[in-house]
């Protein structure tokens, strides 16, 4: 007879207890059920402990469930092979397992099993009976018989049971689904979306050990930590393929170091693809471990795959709402470039294009030291027409002058009127670049394309500028910061503002160039104006600066020719602090004055204190702040591409000869300090002593000294010493 069914919707196993009805039957039944795939059988059964005319009950305290493996002992292998075995003496059968009697505290002696089969004929349980009774009487045919009589209706049972077991477990699940669905939909707005809910694929029986491990682990890593070196994830991504793996550290294709990162320890994996309607992949979904520690069955996968469709619709959805906001954001930036910018005048053009253009040694822009204040707005264009035509650009690349002043001139109205970031600042960063590629000869080792993606990159890099930094766009939220996100913001402007300016008509300067020459030119124009934002000079010049000074530099690599012409780009950019003291310190004011002008907003805007340079009421630490800049930016970089290229080593004097003013003007703002802060015997004391602790350490200063006694000699050093007197 059935006594009890045990249901488990999670592992599809239904365990009953069959026992034959017969006062001959005084020993203890147990029934198996099977579990699993066909690939992955287990027998599985809690264990009773049934005379006749008792209850059903467990026949010891720990009524967990025990599994044993598809043809293993005398249950696997009657499941396995579907025949009766009748045997007077379990321990004398090799086949049989004391596993069991040692769990429970029998002794096996005589044994009767059975299979129990559905009404496909196929075995979906086994019944056992042990020990017929207490005198040792062994198991008959007549035993069997009856016995027999009573499978069927188990296995009527049990199958009836499975189905219902399914039936709800597919409930459950497609509930399940469609809360996280539900969740799934409801948090769109980010493509990566990080579940706080569980999807309930598995038993609500599950470890609350196990759960709540996951989520400390989840919350102590970082979400990186998830996403590196996670070889299957990589696996379906380029395969298509789901991956199940029952246990992870015995396959090949799991890497052991995701546990590392994660500090969750990973057992089994459910990995699978994510299509959208062209049958793309845009995505990968993972579920670890199952709480009750067991593989992901056919099932599991069946409904996961059912949920990653939602996926690549939410994913789908969220990559279609990111572009409506990139579009209306790039409306917002067009319509607000368009209200304040135009094309030059025909007029304008005219005058240009029939003017004279100065030779280079007239406007004396192949100096190293020119002076950035000496042309009017425009004489800088026909300076930089005589650029493009001394290096042999349009003569090259067929440029047709027209075309060129048009550009030049749009370019120029493009710049807005700010105090430091505006068409002379490019003009300077231009005429620094040709002067290096001239007097100090890199003409010579650039290729043309190189060279007029470097001049025009130099023109272009700071294309309507406002005034403010990356960081300001960010904080503010601006329309460009949306459009561009948040590295490189303002050089991804400035150089799509460039192709704009290209593209217009009557203003593409490259028009004459063949496919492959535009194609390269527009990636190294790109590369070049990028390099304009000093985050990526300082990700790379590290290793720029190692390259060179163990001498490993090679002209011939194109990764070392890249570096080398982002390197040219900062160091144009940051001429300034190369030209002689008084140019340089007006471009550092002029420098100065728009930094206050972004600090004034940033404390009236969005209520921040702004930082030391863009606190107009800390001007006074110009000297300070200037000695930081040359030291930790700009020194280093000029001293590096000395060793490059010998020819600049007057941009590094000059560089020293303005640091020694800056440390003159540090050094009186320090005693002006002295002078009016309450004096103190110490205060005095200190003050007289050149040798105190009181003055800015000696050492800060003896450091650029020695670096210039190095590169020019004792008798500069001297003169330089003599000019700092003179001041």
């Amino acid at each position: 007879m059935v006594e009890k069914w045990l249901k488990n919707h999670q592992a599809n196993k239904t365990q009953v207890n069959a026992a034959a009805d017969s006062d001959k039957s005084h020993g203890s039944k147990d029934s198996w059920a099977m579990e699993g795939t066909t690939n992955k059988k287990t027998l599985v059964s809690k264990f009773f402990d049934v005379h006749a005319g008792t209850t059903v009950l467990p026949s010891f305290n720990n009524s967990d469930e025990v599994q044993v493996p598809w043809g293993k002992g005398i249950i696997g292998y009657v499941a396995e092979h579907g025949e009766t075995v009748n045997i007077p003496d379990a321990y004398q059968d090799r086949r049989f397992s004391d596993e069991i009697d040692k769990l429970t505290g029998y002794k096996t002696k005589s044994l009767l099993c059975m299979p129990i089969r559905n009404s496909d004929g196929e075995v979906i349980g086994v019944a056992q009976a042990i020990n017929k009774d207490p005198g040792g009487a062994l198991f008959t045919e007549d035993d069997e018989k009856v016995l027999q009589m009573y499978l069927p209706f188990c296995g009527i049972a049990i199958s009836n049971a499975l189905l219902f077991a399914a039936s709800r477990k597919e409930y459950d699940r497609s509930r399940a689904l469609l809360e996280v669905v539900n969740d799934l939909f409801e948090a769109q707005l980010e493509v990566v979306v990080k579940f706080t809910k569980s999807f309930e694929l598995l038993s609500p029986k599950c470890s609350a050990d196990t759960e709540n491990s996951f989520k400390d682990s989840l919350e102590k890593s970082s979400y990186s930590d998830w996403l590196i070196n996670n070889s299957i994830a990589e696996l379906v991504a380029s395969t298509g393929l789901p991956v199940n793996i029952s246990d992870a550290y015995q396959d090949p294709r799991f890497d052991a170091e995701a546990d590392q990162f994660s500090g969750f320890h990973i057992r089994s994996v459910l990995c699978v693809p994510i299509w959208n309607s062209n049958h793309q992949i845009i995505g990968v979904a993972q579920v670890l471990n199952r709480l009750d520690g067991k593989p992901f069955d056919d099932a599991d996968q069946r409904l996961f795959e059912a949920f990653v469709i939602f996926c690549g619709l939410g994913i789908n959805n969220t990559i279609m709402y990111d572009q409506v906001k990139k579009s209306w954001a790039k409306q917002s930036v067009a319509l607000d470039v368009l209200s304040y910018h135009a094309t030059c005048s025909k007029t304008e053009v005219d005058k240009f294009k029939a003017a004279n253009i100065p030779l280079v040694c007239e406007l004396g822009i192949d100096k190293l030291s020119f002076d950035d204040f000496s042309l009017d707005v425009d004489a800088m264009i026909t300076a930089a027409l005589r650029m493009f035509m001394e290096l042999g650009m349009v003569q090259k690349f067929k440029i047709d002058y027209e075309t060129l002043c048009r550009w030049l001139l749009t370019v120029r109205k493009n710049y807005r009127m700010v105090p430091y970031h505006n068409w002379r600042h490019a003009f300077n960063v231009c005429q620094c670049m040709f002067s290096m590629l001239t007097t100090a000869g890199f003409q010579e080792t650039l290729t043309e394309v190189e060279i007029l993606a470097l001049i025009v990159g130099c023109i272009c890099h700071d294309l309507d500028h406002r005034g403010t930094n990356n960081a300001f766009q960010a904080k503010t939220g601006s329309a460009l910061s949306l459009l561009y996100g948040t590295s490189a913001t303002l050089e991804h402007h400035h150089f799509n503002h460039a192709v704009m300016i290209l593209q217009s008509e009557g203003h593409n300067i490259f028009s004459n160039l063949s496919s492959k020459e535009y194609s390269d030119l527009m990636q190294l124009l790109k590369q070049s104006i990028l390099a304009t934002d000093l985050t990526l000079y300082f990700e790379n010049r590290k290793a720029f600066f190692e390259m060179v000074s163990k001498g490993e530099y090679n002209w011939n690599v194109k990764t070392h020719r890249d570096m080398c012409r982002s390197m040219l780009m900062t160091a144009c950019d940051l001429g300034a602090v190369t030209k002689p003291w008084e140019i340089s310190r007006k471009v550092a004011e002029l420098v100065t004055s728009e930094f206050f002008e972004q600090g004034d907003r940033e404390r009236s805007e969005l209520k921040l204190t702004p930082s030391a340079i863009f606190d107009r009421n800390r001007k006074d630490e110009l000297p300070g702040l200037q000695l930081e800049w040359i030291d930790g930016i700009c020194a280093p970089l000029y001293e590096t591409l000395v060793k490059l290229n010998p020819k600049l080593q007057p941009m590094v004097d000059l560089i020293q000869e303005n640091r020694a003013k800056w440390e003159e003007l540090n050094r009186e703002r320090q005693r002006s300090q002295e002078s009016t802060a309450p004096a103190s015997s110490g205060a005095r004391k200190a003050a007289a002593d050149p040798s105190s602790g009181a003055r800015k350490d000696p050492s800060s200063a003896a450091r650029p000294q020695q670096r210039c006694q190095e590169s020019r000699g004792r008798p500069q050093q001297r003169r330089r010493e003599q000019r700092r007197g003179s001041l």
